[in-house]
């Protein structure tokens, strides 16, 4: 087993934490050592909720160890029952407990018969799957118990059109702006929101997930489970499209129109193209800065997109596309959606990495260089530490991602966002560089790290370090890789300049 100081995703019992939490009047209980239940402490502090958490750790100690778990799992989910009367109360252990093999749906069905809430186990493999595989399985799960031909006895179709927003969970990504947006858009086209799920959803709303004309899924990671679910057991269509840049925005309000029009009668068919272009070209700012001369200057740089599925698939689109940046490798962590990444992504980059290794996503930038990075947090250190900017564009969430101001990714205004975040990240090393040169009040001459294999002397190692951090690097190795040509060991400041004009000289 591999040490890692780093995941970009979470164990699977995190993902049915939060979508449990996602919920109005429903309890999670965690089966699990007390070294698991760190789940309260990272939703309190990033999601700043006025409630407590809604989770409770059965835990598991050496005495339970020793005497079986199943009364200490009984009395937990009767104590919750009592004290919080939940409408559902979802177990799930977590990889350590698992261990144990205890027969925990028997343990469930006991409960069941004792209590007024309804007990549910997460049907999910806890060695198998991850946090976003959990997350999308939760969801179906709850989603199948409350909504289903035995539960649903008739569908009403709403009056009017409307929708089931569906994926929107707690420590989502931006995902409480992102409905936001969501919900601006929609209601300019007239489209009714019959449920946001499971955002403060109730158990008892699932039943009228069907009244909704169609499902949209905006996102790639949660909620296709749900709406394939629903799509089979109530013929719902889905959109499934994700509204993530002007070009991806217009798609998916024209696949929005086109599962309206096959329900609506011939003379009430709807065109949204006239709104369309007016939020493109009048209303979002994007459009009109990929024409403006700011944006022009970033044509041709060099670009790193790593993340999730969902949000790295969109912008390398968007910055090979609208902004004619050049993206050098797009890369996922998302390993269980590799074939539709690469589709995805394929023609729109260079290179395509799909691993949950952050030390190959670091070796990565450190070989091609780019200009920018738009990553993870991760990715944001490794930046730093190499003096190119990064904007983060995907989770693991940190607080940076839960602003008190309105920030969405998704939709018009969440491409606003998206072209203030490259343009930012881009002129942050211009900024690095005037700062360097003019002798900035932050300025740092940080030390270089030189090869063993050369020996550079004092007045070229300090030429070297005169250089602007965030290409020092390059022209490092550039000059010794022309030090290599020549069989040179030692660097000093001839050989240096010597490096510089050959480069020059090749570049014309």
């Amino acid at each position: 087993m591999k040490l890692a100081y780093w995941m970009y995703m979470g164990p699977a019992h995190i993902g049915t934490l939060r979508v449990v939490s996602s919920f109005k009047n429903m309890h999670a209980l965690m089966h699990a050592p007390l070294g698991d239940d760190y789940f309260n402490v990272m939703n309190s502090m990033l999601e700043r909720e006025r409630d407590f958490t809604p989770v409770t750790t059965s835990v598991v100690n050496r005495h339970v160890l020793a005497q079986g778990s199943q009364e200490r799992v009984l009395d937990n989910i009767q104590r919750k029952d009592r004290e919080e009367d939940p409408d559902l109360i979802v177990v799930t252990p977590t990889c350590t407990s698992s261990i144990l093999q205890e027969d925990l749906k028997n343990f469930i069905e006991r409960a069941s018969l004792a209590s007024n809430s309804d007990v549910l186990l997460a049907d999910v493999n806890h060695y198998r799957i991850n946090e976003f595989q959990a997350v999308d399985k939760t969801l179906q799960q709850i989603v199948e118990h409350y909504c289903n031909p035995t539960t649903v006895n008739k569908v009403t179709k709403t009056e009017k059109p409307s929708v089931n927003l569906i994926g929107f969970v707690a420590l989502g990504f931006h995902a409480n702006h992102d409905y936001q947006e969501l919900q601006r858009i929609l209601k300019s086209l007239n489209i009714h929101i019959n449920l946001i799920l499971p955002e403060k959803c109730e158990a008892a709303q699932l039943k009228t997930l069907p009244n909704a004309w169609f499902n949209i899924v905006p996102y790639r990671e949660v909620g296709l489970m749900t709406a394939k679910y629903l799509e089979k057991k109530w013929g719902m269509p889905y959109v499934s499209t994700i509204p993530l840049g002007l070009v991806e925005t217009g798609k998916w309000i024209k696949n929005i129109e086109t599962l309206l029009n096959k329900q609506l009668p011939a003379k009430q068919k709807v065109n949204f193209t006239s709104y369309i272009q007016k939020q493109t070209f009048y209303i979002s700012q994007a459009a009109w800065f990929s024409r403006s001369i700011d944006c022009q200057n970033l044509t041709g740089k060099r670009a790193v997109v790593f993340g999730d599925a969902t949000h790295v698939a969109a912008i390398t689109k968007i910055l090979a596309r609208e902004m004619g940046i050049f993206v050098a490798c797009a890369g996922t962590y998302c390993l269980h959606d590799a074939l539709w990444f690469t589709e995805q992504t394929q023609g729109f980059c260079n290179e395509i990495i799909i691993t949950n290794d952050n030390a190959q996503v670091s070796e990565m930038i450190e070989r091609i260089e780019p200009t920018a990075i738009f990553g993870t947090q991760m990715e944001r250190h490794v930046g730093k530490r190499l003096n190119i900017p990064c904007g983060v564009i995907s989770a693991p969430v940190h607080i940076q991602n839960f602003s008190l101001g309105y920030r969405p990714f998704l939709g018009y205004e969440g491409a606003n966002q998206l072209a203030d975040i490259v343009y930012n990240s881009f002129t942050l090393g211009m900024e690095d560089h005037l700062l360097e040169m003019f002798g900035g009040h932050d300025t740092k001459k940080s030390p270089v790290n030189l090869e063993d294999r050369f020996v550079w002397n004092k007045e070229a190692q300090t030429e070297l370090e005169n250089i602007p951090g965030f290409v020092r690097k390059k022209v490092q190795k550039n000059t010794e890789n022309y030090a290599t040509e020549l069989g040179l060991k030692i660097i000093n400041l001839d050989t240096f300049y010597s490096a510089k004009e050959s480069l020059e000289s090749k570049s014309f």
